[in-house]
């Protein structure tokens, strides 16, 4: 009787060993026939269904704010000579910016710069140094748009020939309202299509199962100055400046059900 329990026990044994052999040749089975994907078991779980549209929505706005770019450059035998001179000369331009009313926190150190100067010198075949050339930047807001190109003329002025006019920026400093806005109106130019597809389709709408804003853009208005210098006085008329108009963008995407 002990005997043949033990033989009841060994043949469950053994059966369960073979059961597990062939599971583990059917998963082998099924990774050597996903192409490109040896292992692994790919599981299809078919098309997404539902209809899928995009919205757009633009707000045109004037700007509030102008950002400068502006700094002074000087070049020397020495280091010593060329900063004393580079720092003296933004001295006298930041001086400028606030004597025109802009406040401390809207002046930043953007960029600061030492650098080599070179020669090539033929009799050596060699480039020699021959001076050092000291480079500082600062951004600087304006929040009355109006007063930049006046700005502009009063730093000129203030800074001599080691004035740099890099550029201006045109932005909005709160866009919150604005990008609620173009939200809005892609939401509903995404439910305009949805509807007439719907309409022309001949089927219903369901309920929305999926929204995203999937970009959106804002874009600053840039204008490139010449870098220059001046040694005169500030001209009899001031810089034009114009700061046009600028776009806020927003892209949506929205997901219907289909009844």
């Amino acid at each position: 009787m002990k005997g043949k329990i033990r033989g009841e026990k060994m043949k469950k044994i053994w059966l369960a060993i073979a059961a597990v052999v062939a599971l583990l040749g059917i998963l082998a089975l099924a990774g050597c026939g996903v192409e490109g994907n040896p292992g692994n078991v790919s599981v299809n779980l078919g098309q997404q269904t539902g209809m899928w549209v995009s919205g757009e929505g633009k707000v045109t706005v004037t700007p509030d704010l102008a950002i400068l770019s502006l700094g002074v450059q000087s070049q020397e035998i020495t280091v010593a000579d060329a900063q004393a001179k580079a720092s003296d000369a933004m001295d006298k331009l930041v001086k400028a910016l606030k004597d025109q009313g802009v406040a401390d926190k809207d002046i930043q150190t953007q960029y600061f710069n030492i650098t080599q100067v070179y020669r090539w010198d033929n009799d050596k075949q060699t480039q020699v140094v021959i001076g050092y050339q000291v480079t500082n930047t600062v951004t600087v807001k304006v929040r009355q748009v109006e007063n930049a190109g006046k700005i502009i003329d009063a730093v000129v002025a203030a800074g001599g020939d080691l004035t740099r006019v890099n550029g201006i920026t045109f932005t909005v400093e709160n866009p919150t309202n604005y990008h609620n806005d173009a939200r809005a109106k892609a939401i509903a130019d995404a439910k305009a299509k949805a509807e007439q597809m719907a309409k022309e389709s001949g089927i219903k709408l369901g309920k929305i199962t999926y929204i995203t804003e999937s970009s959106y853009n804002f874009q600053p208005i840039y204008r490139a100055y010449d870098s220059y210098a001046s040694g005169a006085p500030a001209p009899a008329t001031t810089t034009p400046v114009s700061a046009g108009e600028l776009d806020i963008t927003t892209t949506v995407q929205i997901s219907y059900q289909l009844d």
